[in-house]
């Protein structure tokens, strides 16, 4: 029963909008998961600056400065790191590439969970409704060219801030899942033997994992989705986004809720209609339900 909205802009004339148009699709989905919620942001360059990286952390166990300031220490300062929180997450920033900022923030802070990095993402996670963690966070004041929201009805583990979507495992990578994969254990055992390391208990960090794994492996996010919907069984809905864009596929009999919309201007994706009705031009977007089975994508460029 979760909730999912996505929002991929082809028009730079929106970018400024996008945190305003994420924030009205995520509250036409918020009944679907009330207990906890999670947004990604792409190309905010006020949260996180052009030439940095982004990571953002749970679990902290000092404040946030003194997190940038041992982060700084580590990478031999003169670095600037800079930290900011919205409801349960931290974000940190500095003019590093991103495995080297996750890296430094695991070796000062080896109890907090690194739950995004990128450097054009920015994640954040909460329990409580939605709509706190839109406020918490200044969704509407994003902006960008793609963002996704999920919230969150718990099924297959606890509702903490770790165990929200999005699943964020890979550079500028996220995954969020509504439904479950019935063989999620079966894959946790082959990716673990391969050498994966898991944050959580949750099914959809399965797939977030099988996934990045496939994109490192050289395929491109349709592929790495098609090979997910070979190999995984399960009632789901999933949307994956990247550096590179935006896809979305469902199960072989379609058993999870999705509606995707088209114009010029944007694509967007909803696990219902209301979350899609204030978007600009939606009285001319081409709309549809995804078909079961079928990986639908869309790049950037």
């Amino acid at each position: 029963m979760c909730g999912i909205v996505g929002l991929h802009l082809r028009d730079p004339a929106l970018y400024p909008r996008l945190g305003r148009l994420l924030t009205t699709m995520l509250d036409g989905v918020a009944e679907r998961g009330p207990d906890s919620a999670g947004v990604a942001v792409y190309g905010d360059r006020a949260r996180c600056p052009a030439g940095h990286a982004a990571v953002s952390v749970l679990d902290l166990d000092r404040p946030p400065r003194a997190l940038a300031d041992a982060v700084s220490t580590y990478l031999r300062g003169g670095r600037d790191v800079v930290a900011r929180t919205a409801a349960d997450t931290t974000v940190l920033t500095a003019p590093v590439e991103p495995g080297v900022l996750a890296e430094a923030v695991r070796a000062v802070a080896p109890g907090a969970l690194v739950v995004g990095t990128g450097r054009d993402l920015v994640v954040y996670k909460g329990v409580g409704r939605p709509a706190d963690l839109a406020g918490a966070d200044a969704l509407a004041d994003a902006t960008g060219w793609q963002g996704l929201a999920h919230t969150r009805m718990a099924t297959e583990s606890a509702v903490t801030a770790s165990g929200c979507h999005p699943f964020s495992v890979g550079a500028d990578q996220c995954l969020v899942h509504n439904g479950s994969f019935a063989n999620h254990a079966t894959i946790r055992r082959e990716l673990r033997r391969e050498g994966v390391v898991f944050d959580s208990e949750n099914d959809s960090e399965v797939g977030a994992r099988f996934v990045a794994a496939r994109l490192a492996a050289g395929e491109d996010l349709e592929k790495a989705l098609r090979s997910l919907a070979e190999r995984f069984d399960g009632f789901y809905t999933l949307l994956v986004t990247s550096a590179d864009g935006f896809a979305v596929v469902r199960d072989a009999i379609a058993c999870k809720p999705a509606i995707v919309a088209e114009t010029d201007g944007w694509v967007a994706m909803a696990s219902e209609f209301r979350a899609l009705a204030e978007l600009p031009g939606i009285d001319d977007a081409r709309m549809y339900e995804p078909a079961p089975g079928r990986v639908y994508a869309w790049r950037r460029w």
